[in-house]
């Protein structure tokens, strides 16, 4: 039977053709992209919850401006927690609302909307169910299609990594909400590890070192700023005048905090990363470890902005390691790469 509105997708009138966007709900970061537009959003996953008008009052950027110095009636929400949907209809309301400052600049005006598809990465980890709530979240926001795929494959190719060739290749993501440790080859992944010491997680370690040697608290904003400023594996000393709330009486309290109190207070953490890695290569099989330390390792995430960290994880593995050029994007910009040939990429999709 003739199918005249399928005739017409064909013909690809522009009010007609599909218009895909691609999401990388990250735990701290929300990136949002476009076919053949790039990357139109980025920006934190918080909301301001307000339980007096019982409804989300700031998203994104001003959210997370607002952690930690917000009266009691407004709680902030992270919707997503180690890669995985936590709150659904928080999660919902914010991708519905970044949907309206970036993607409606492109489609809302036209007399007929596209069908748009929704691409999204998911951790390996995630279970069946955690799957189906990224599917349902993208679905309620107006997606007519959602189709997912693993994110190390996703962040493997953002890394210029061709992940149909029967090469491995062990990448690390080293995130806000997970560190996901892979070795990548085959159109799949061949091994993978997942580790709950993630940048999130630092900031909490950060806050208990400050808290225990230098008797003040800090908020989670500042132990993070500590952490993205000061700490380096360079072996050089830098300074941060902090304050904080000191434990004696409540009041302000300033300290001077150094590269090298950080580094103390986070190297069991990185230790950890590193075990983690010689564990994987540990459980491949023999011809895959011999070509991963022949090419190496990459390391992308936010922890591999880190001033000298490609040669700390190199002399603790004994393999060329490298940090990728666009650590922030790795993600997204793998899910357009994908995308790009329908055949090779129906070859990942989670069924």
């Amino acid at each position: 039977m003739f199918n005249f509105t399928n005739f017409l997708k064909k013909i690809k009138l522009p009010f007609f053709a599909n218009f895909e966007i691609y999401f990388d709900l990250g735990t701290s970061i929300t990136k949002i992209a476009i076919k053949d537009k790039g990357v139109i959003l980025r920006e934190p996953t918080f909301l301001g919850y307000n339980s007096r008008i019982k409804d989300y009052s700031f998203i994104g950027n001003e959210a997370k401006t607002i952690l930690g110095k917000t009266p009691d009636f407004i709680k902030v929400v992270r919707p997503i927690v180690s890669g995985v949907i936590s709150d659904f209809d928080a999660e919902v309301f914010l991708l519905q609302k970044f949907l309206e400052r970036s993607v409606y600049l492109y489609s809302g005006n036209k007399m007929i909307k596209p069908m748009m598809i929704g691409i999204a990465t998911v951790p390996t980890v995630a279970t069946e169910i955690e799957q189906k709530a990224v599917r349902e979240a993208l679905l309620k926001i107006g997606m007519s299609q959602v189709f997912l795929i693993e994110k190390p494959l996703a962040t493997a190719a953002g890394c210029g990594i061709n992940v149909f060739s029967h090469e491995p290749t062990l990448i690390a993501d080293l995130g806000g909400g997970l560190i996901e440790l892979s070795i990548v080859g085959s159109s799949g992944i061949l091994s993978h590890k997942t580790l709950k010491n993630s940048g999130d997680q630092m900031n909490k370690v950060i806050f208990n070192y400050v808290y225990l040697k230098y008797g003040i608290i800090l908020g989670e904003a500042t132990c993070e700023n500590l952490k993205i400023d000061i700490l380096n594996f360079k072996n050089t000393e830098k300074i941060v005048v902090t304050r904080g709330k000191s434990l004696e009486n409540g009041l302000p309290k300033t300290v001077k905090i150094k590269s090298s109190d950080i580094n103390e207070a986070l190297r069991s953490n990185f230790n950890q990363i590193i075990d983690g890695i010689k564990e994987l290569i540990e459980s491949s099989p023999p011809e895959v470890v011999d070509e991963v330390m022949q090419k190496g390792a990459i390391l992308t995430g936010g922890l591999s902005r880190i001033p000298g960290i490609d040669k700390f994880f190199e002399e603790e593995l004994k393999l060329n390691v490298y940090c990728s050029d666009k650590f922030e994007y790795a993600t997204i910009n793998g899910l357009m790469k994908l995308t790009a040939n329908e055949e090779t990429f129906s070859k990942i999709i989670i069924q």
